[in-house]
C-alpha cells in the first residue's frame, strides 16, 4: 500500500498521508514517496491548491520510532544524508508554488509539526494534541526548527521545544502554528472554503503572491521587489483580464 494518496479535482490536489496503523507516521519510503509527490505537483501549472491531511485516527506521530531506532547501525554520514532527505521533504512541500492547506486532527507530534510549519494555511481540529516531543527520547528537533521558526516566536521554542509538553489546538493558535481550530463541522467547512476561495482567485497572481511572501523575508530591496512584482502582474494578460471583468462586472476567464 501506498504511504500516500494523491487525487486532484477542479484543480484543487489533496495528498493524503496513508499509514494509519502507524499514525501516518513516516519512514524513510515515506519521505520518499512525499518528496516526491510534493515535487510533482510543483511541476504542474494547472494546480491551483494544495490540501494536506492524515487518514486515520491523527494527522501524523512524526517520525517512526522503529525506523528511527534502526538507524543505529548506520555511519555518522549515512545518518546525516538521512536526516538531510528529511530536511529536502520538508522544504519541497514549503517550495509548492501554490497554497497548501492542511487540516489536523488527532495528534501532531514531533516530526509533524514540521509538515505544519512548511504549509501555508492550517486548521486543526479542537481536539488535537501537539507535541514537539523530540528531546523526551533523547533526541532534538533539530531538522523542524529551520522552518517552525519561520511561524512561531522564540520564546515559544524554548519552552515547548525544551519541555516536550503536549498542547492543545488554542495554544498552538495563540504561538501562531495554526491559523484556526473547531469541531470537526467547522474545521471541515473552514477547510472547503479557503480551498474554494484560493481557487477562485487569479493563479499567477497567487502564485506570485506566494512566493513574494516569501521574497520578503530574504531581499534587502523591498522597494524594487515589490515594484516588480505589480508591475508585472498589471500588464500580464491576467491581470488586464481581472481588470476588465471588474469594470465589465463579469466574471474572469479563469472562472469560466
Amino acid at each position: 500500500m501506498s504511504a500516500i494518496k494523491v487525487s486532484t479535482t477542479n484543480n484543487i490536489t489533496k495528498i493524503t498521508l496513508n499509514r494509519p496503523e502507524v499514525r501516518n507516521a513516516f519512514n524513510d519510503a515515506m519521505i520518499s514517496e512525499m518528496t516526491q509527490a510534493f515535487r510533482d505537483v510543483s511541476k504542474d501549472p494547472q494546480i491551483r491548491v494544495i490540501a494536506l491531511e492524515g487518514s486515520g485516527e491523527s494527522f501524523s506521530a512524526g517520525g517512526d520510532l522503529n525506523w528511527m531506532k534502526s538507524m543505529v547501525n548506520f555511519s555518522k554520514q549515512e545518518n546525516i544524508a538521512d536526516s538531510e532527505k528529511l530536511f529536502e521533504m520538508y522544504q519541497a512541500l514549503k517550495d509548492i508554488p501554490v497554497p497548501v492547506v492542511t487540516k489536523v486532527h488527532g495528534h501532531a507530534m514531533g516530526g509533524a509539526l514540521g509538515l505544519i510549519a512548511a504549509s501555508d494555511i492550517v486548521f486543526a481540529e479542537r481536539q488535537t494534541q501537539f507535541c514537539f516531543s523530540e528531546v523526551r527520547l533523547g533526541l532534538a528537533p533539530a531538522v523542524i526548527s529551520a522552518f517552525v521558526k519561520d511561524k512561531i516566536h522564540t520564546r515559544d521554542m524554548h519552552r515547548y521545544f525544551l519541555t516536550a509538553e503536549v498542547f492543545n489546538s488554542k495554544e498552538a493558535y495563540e504561538m501562531g502554528l495554526i491559523h484556526d481550530y473547531g469541531d470537526i463541522e467547522v474545521v471541515e467547512d473552514l477547510i472547503n472554503k479557503t480551498l474554494k476561495k484560493i481557487s477562485q482567485n487569479g493563479p499567477q497572481a497567487v502564485r506570485a503572491t506566494k512566493k513574494l511572501i516569501a521574497d520578503l523575508k530574504r531581499t534587502q530591496n523591498l522597494k524594487q521587489t515589490t515594484s516588480e512584482v505589480i508591475a508585472e502582474l498589471r500588464v500580464s494578460d491576467e491581470g488586464q483580464e481581472g481588470l476588465s471583468a471588474f469594470f465589465e462586472k463579469r466574471k474572469p476567464s479563469w472562472l469560466k
